[in-house]
């Protein structure tokens, strides 16, 4: 695939909507280094690469590990990561995948655990935000590298 156009050029107005987005959610108080799991994770079932290589180099200007990067799409079978970023990592998966079986109640129970409702919302807000992320990149063909 090549890129088919720059989104950005074409339509500004949508591309700051997407921005204000963004800024919403980062002001809500999401951890930076979760969101960045979240962005990365929900892309990796996307399939966007454009949006998990930005968001890996964005995940490493933050100090997170090499190590906790790249296992990050098995992130359930290593013991690197915290049980409220696990819980926050499947809430991400359940929310991508919402047609396949909605949230069920024990995710949404396991979230509750660690996060307050607003907290919840914030988080189903971030995995909605790079689902529209991913969405403008795999449609306009984006790829690692293509926009300078």
């Amino acid at each position: 695939m090549s890129l088919r156009f720059n989104y950005r050029k074409a339509n500004p107005a949508a591309y700051e909507a997407m921005l204000t987005f963004d800024s919403f959610i980062a002001k809500g108080g999401i951890d930076p280094l979760l969101y960045e799991l979240i962005k990365i994770r929900a892309s990796q079932i996307n399939g966007c690469s454009f949006c998990i290589d930005y968001h890996t180099k964005d995940l490493m200007k933050l100090g997170e590990s090499t190590q906790r990067v790249i296992l990050l799409s098995v992130w359930r079978e290593v013991p690197i990561y915290t049980d409220k970023e696990k819980a926050a990592l499947e809430l991400t998966e359940y929310v991508t995948r919402i047609s396949e079986a909605g949230v069920p109640d024990s995710v949404y129970e396991n979230v509750r655990k660690h996060f307050s409702e607003k907290e919840y919302i914030d988080l189903v807000m971030a995995v909605n935000a790079i689902g529209s992320w991913n969405r403008l990149a795999i449609a306009t063909g984006m790829y690692p590298g293509c926009m300078g």
